[in-house]
C-alpha cells in the first residue's frame, strides 16, 4: 500500500451510518409504541425475526469485505472486482430465499419465539409486510460492504444517510394512519432509493458497471473465496441468532410486558454497541488490506491498540445510557414498572458491553486474517449453554425474569471474548494470515 488507511477515519463514517441504522429502529420502536404497549412488543418481536432472517446474507456478507480487502492489500484490483459482481448475482438469490420464507412462513416463525396471542397477529402482519425489503437489504448490505472495502466509507454514509431519511419521513406519514405495515412501506421506499445510489457510485466512484447477468448470475471462482470465509462466519452468527431468538422465546414465556421492556431496553442495547461495532468494521478492513500486504507486524499492534479503544468506549457509552435511563425510557412507554425494570437492565449493560466488545473488535480481526472457523468452534458451546441454556435456567426457571436474561447475555459475551483475545494474543491466526498473503501473491491475473 502506498499509504496506509488509518482507524478513525474509517471508523467515524461507519460509527454514524450504524447510528442512523438503528435509530430509524428506535424512531419505528417509539412509533409503534403509540399505537400501544402490544404494537410495540409485536415491532419489536417481527424486527427480532427479520433480523434472524436476515443471517442468510451472512453467508457471503462475512466474506465479501475480507476478500476484497485483501485482494485490494495485494494490489490485485481484478479479483477485487470480480468478487464484486460475483457477490451482486449470490445476494440475488439470498435476498429471494429470505423474502419468501418471510412471506410464507412468518406465522411458524413467530410461533417458534413464543409471541403472545395479543402480539402474534400484529407482528405477523408486518413480518410479511417487510418480506419484499429482504432482497433490498441483501443487495444494499454486501454493495456497502464492497464501497467500505475500497476505502469509501464516506460514500456508503450518505447513501445510509439518504435510506433512513426518506424511510423516517415515509413512516411518520404512513404509520398512523396504516399502523405498523405503514412501517413496512417505509422501509421498501428508503431501501429501493439505496439500491438506486448504490448502483450509480459503484459506476462513479469503483468504476464497475454492472452487466444484466451480474444480478442473477453465480460464479463459482470468486464466490468460492467468499464463502471460504463467508460460511464459518455465517455458522458464527447462526449460532449467536438461534440461541438469541431461544432467549427471545423466554422473554416471550414472561408475558407482554416482560416482552415490551425488552424490546424497548434492546433499542438502547443496539446504540451503544454501534461504538464497538463501529471499531469492529474499520479494524476488519484494515487488517484485511495489511494480510492482503504482508504486514503482519502491524496488524498485530493495531488490534491491540483497537481493542483498548473499544473497552474504553463502551465502559463510558454503556454507562452514560445507563445513568440516563429513566429519561430513555420515559420516551416509549408511562408504565413505571417498565421503566423501573429498563433501568435495572441498562445497569447490567455496563458489565455487559465490555465483554462484548472483545467479540465486535476481534472477531472481525481473526476473520480478516482469515482464521474464520475458530470463533464459531470456540464460542458454539457458550452461545448454546450460558446465551440459550442460561436464559431459560436464571430467567425462566429460578424466576429471575429479565436480570436473568441480561446476566446471561453478559456471561456469554465475557466467555466468548475472552477465548477470542487468547486467540489473537496467542497468534493463532498467523498461519491463515501467511496463507492467504501467499496464495493472492501467486494467484492468476483474472
Amino acid at each position: 500500500m502506498t499509504a496506509r488507511p488509518r482507524l478513525f477515519p474509517l471508523a467515524w463514517p461507519m460509527l454514524l451510518e450504524l447510528l442512523l441504522g438503528i435509530g430509524i429502529g428506535v424512531v419505528g420502536t417509539a412509533l409503534a409504541a403509540r399505537l400501544g404497549d402490544d404494537a410495540g412488543a409485536a415491532f419489536g418481536l417481527a424486527n427480532q425475526v427479520f433480523a434472524a432472517l436476515f443471517v442468510l446474507f451472512r453467508v457471503i456478507g462475512a466474506g465479501v469485505s475480507v476478500a476484497v480487502t485483501q485482494a485490494l492489500g495485494a494490489g490485485r484490483r481484478d479479483q477485487a472486482d470480480a468478487v464484486a459482481r460475483a457477490v451482486v448475482g449470490a445476494s440475488t438469490w439470498l435476498g429471494l430465499g429470505g423474502a419468501v420464507a418471510a412471506l410464507l412462513a412468518a406465522g411458524p416463525l413467530l410461533r417458534l419465539v413464543n409471541a403472545p396471542p395479543e402480539v402474534a397477529p400484529l407482528a405477523q402482519a408486518l413480518l410479511q409486510a417487510l418480506a419484499p425489503a429482504l432482497l433490498l437489504d441483501a443487495w444494499n448490505a454486501n454493495m456497502s460492504s464492497v464501497m467500505r472495502a475500497h476505502l469509501r466509507s464516506r460514500e456508503a454514509l450518505a447513501v445510509v444517510i439518504a435510506i433512513q431519511l426518506v424511510t423516517l419521513a415515509v413512516a411518520l406519514l404512513a404509520m398512523p394512519r396504516l399502523g405498523l405495515p405503514g412501517y413496512a412501506l417505509a422501509c421498501l421506499c428508503g431501501r429501493g432509493i439505496g439500491l438506486l445510489a448504490h448502483v450509480t457510485l459503484w459506476r462513479a466512484r469503483l468504476g464497475l458497471r454492472l452487466r444484466r447477468a451480474d444480478w442473477w448470475r453465480l460464479v463459482r471462482a470468486p464466490l468460492g473465496t467468499v464463502l471460504h470465509i463467508g460460511i464459518p462466519g455465517a455458522a458464527e452468527n447462526v449460532c449467536w441468532r438461534l440461541a438469541f431468538m431461544v432467549s427471545i422465546a423466554c422473554v416471550a414465556q414472561l408475558g407482554a410486558h416482560a416482552l415490551a421492556t425488552h424490546a424497548y431496553t434492546m433499542q438502547f442495547l443496539h446504540v451503544i454497541l454501534m461504538f464497538s461495532l463501529a471499531v469492529g468494521f474499520a479494524v476488519e478492513i484494515l487488517v484485511g488490506h495489511m494480510v492482503g500486504a504482508g504486514e503482519l507486524h502491524a496488524a498485530h499492534r493495531l488490534v491491540r491498540k483497537s481493542l483498548a479503544l473499544g473497552l474504553a468506549v463502551a465502559f463510558v457509552v454503556a454507562g452514560g445510557f445507563a445513568l440516563a435511563g429513566p429519561w430513555l425510557l420515559a420516551r416509549f412507554t408511562s408504565d413505571p414498572q417498565i421503566v423501573a425494570l429498563g433501568c435495572t437492565l441498562l445497569w447490567w449493560t455496563v458489565l455487559l458491553e465490555p465483554g462484548r466488545t472483545f467479540n465486535l473488535v476481534v472477531i472481525n480481526a481473526l476473520r480478516a486474517a482469515g482464521d474464520a472457523r475458530y470463533p464459531v468452534m470456540a464460542g458454539a458451546a457458550s452461545m448454546a449453554v450460558v446465551l440459550a441454556g442460561g436464559s431459560w435456567f436464571l430467567g425462566v426457571y429460578l424466576g429471575w425474569g429479565l436480570v436473568g436474561v441480561w446476566i446471561a447475555y453478559a456471561a456469554d459475551e465475557w466467555i466468548r471474548g475472552l477465548l477470542m483475545w487468547r486467540r489473537w494474543a496467542t497468534l493463532g491466526w498467523l498461519p491463515h494470515a501467511r496463507a492467504a498473503h501467499r496464495r493472492l501473491r501467486h494467484a492468476r491475473p483474472g
